[in-house]
């Protein structure tokens, strides 16, 4: 005759307690690895912007005023891992503490790791040009800094260029994302053309 099967005991309160325990802990460590990932691999990073050139491809000065195209070449990078989306961009022209010109930039999108060029070019209406304690028709005079070489009036512009959007991390987060750049531009009122710029 066959011996019936061993009864088993119910498991007791300690041993339910450890396996929540052990589970807890399993997933403690997960979460720790997740976020570890995360921050190293995939945290949302600004994007960088250079300015390469900035260029005055056409330029007329009259009557203590100037008018003239401006023209800037830029490279941005995106630094992450996922496409870089940018809507709210724009590139605006200072002088004398008030906006001369102004051009939105064209929504687009920069691939993950990649590198772009982009050039904006736009016109700025006539403005007068002057300088405190000097004539309106002249401006300061540079020099070349290694002969003393008389390079005529000129006039400093500020450059501000802004470039906002998203990135979407694993298709699921979505993270806004912004850079700028500000530039002086030193440029010579007598042709126009771009004695220096730094940013």
């Amino acid at each position: 005759m066959a011996k019936p099967p061993p009864i088993r005991k119910p498991p007791t309160g300690r041993t339910n307690l450890a396996s929540c325990i052990v589970a807890t802990i399993f997933l403690i460590f997960l979460i720790i690895i997740a976020l570890i990932i995360y921050f190293t691999l995939f945290k949302p990073k600004n994007p960088s912007l250079t300015v390469n050139a900035v260029q005055l491809p056409a330029f007329s000065a009259a009557n203590s005023t100037v008018s003239f195209t401006f023209s800037q070449y830029v490279t941005v990078t995106n630094p992450n891992r996922a496409v870089f989306t940018h809507y709210d961009s724009s590139l605006q022209l200072i002088y004398a503490g008030r906006q001369v010109g102004f051009m939105f930039i064209p929504a687009g999108k920069i691939a993950a790791g990649r590198t772009q060029f982009m050039a904006a070019t736009f016109s700025v209406q006539s403005f007068p040009v002057s300088v405190p304690g000097q004539p309106e028709s002249a401006g300061p005079t540079v020099t070349d800094g290694i002969s003393g070489f008389r390079v005529g009036p000129s006039m400093e512009v500020e450059s501000r260029m802004e470039m906002a959007g998203r990135v979407r991390v694993l298709h699921f987060f979505t993270h806004h994302v912004e850079t700028r750049s500000e530039c002086r531009v030193s440029v010579s009122v007598s042709d126009g053309s771009v004695l220096g710029f730094h940013c």
